[in-house]
């Protein structure tokens, strides 16, 4: 895939732009296609280009002194990183690297800066999602500091489900999560994901279909979680 004047048009940071105003903004991008586990951003790097998916999927990870991975978050095709840099001029907060194969654009700080200040509804955007990012942040410390292992499990599982309904009842999450991604995600070891995911199982929440994670009673689940969080 090369980029068009309509290769921005589905990132939402630009869904209130005009079609010229995109075409213009695709010209002014660098694009580059990253293969499965290829890193696009270094943790600690001193860039400020902003990124946006095009295609495919990325993950912002780091790692600590020995070597524990750990997962923040999964981007995916329409969204943006990068841009805390560009806003604060402060050095990469973590990797980013792509897991699936992805069609990029970067686009400088400056370039960036011209987008918010002259377009209102991606400023607007730009501010929501943040806050957003703060709130999720928020309630995960929080959950680190008060959950039992098993419960943090809980409460990974049902944000990885709202963000998969298929109805009011049940989620499918695919690609099936790997037991130690969860566990980087939560601060734990792969053995304690898979002990609960079977425990799940065999209490009827969840499944495993063809090659993806069936979750049967999300409200259940939710009320789990809720039961300990208080």
């Amino acid at each position: 895939m090369h980029p068009t004047k309509d290769s921005l048009q589905g990132i939402e940071l630009f869904k209130g732009l005009s079609a010229d105003d995109l075409a213009a903004l695709a010209e002014r991008c660098r694009w580059r296609r990253y293969q499965a586990n290829e890193q696009i951003i270094h943790h600690q790097d001193k860039s400020r280009d902003v990124y946006f998916i095009v295609e495919g999927e990325v993950r912002a990870i780091t790692y600590s002194l020995d070597g524990k991975e750990v997962t923040f978050r999964d981007i995916v095709a329409g969204d943006m990183f990068g841009e805390f840099a560009a806003i604060d001029g402060e050095p990469r907060t973590a990797n980013i690297v792509a897991i699936k194969p992805s069609f990029v654009a970067a686009m400088s700080d400056g370039c960036f800066w011209e987008v918010l200040q002259h377009h209102p509804s991606a400023a607007a955007f730009t501010m929501k999602r943040l806050t957003h990012q703060i709130r999720v942040l928020t309630e995960r410390i929080f959950e680190f500091s008060t959950l039992a292992v098993k419960n943090r499990i809980h409460a990974e599982l049902l944000r990885l489900a709202r963000d998969h309904m298929t109805d009011e009842v049940t989620a499918v999450i695919g690609p099936a999560p790997k037991h130690m991604e969860i566990a980087s995600r939560i601060s734990t070891h792969r053995e304690a994901v898979t002990r609960e995911m079977n425990e799940l199982a065999r209490a009827g929440l969840l499944q495993r279909g063809d090659g993806c994670l069936i979750i049967r009673e999300v409200p259940r689940l939710a009320q789990m979680v809720e039961e300990v969080l208080g």
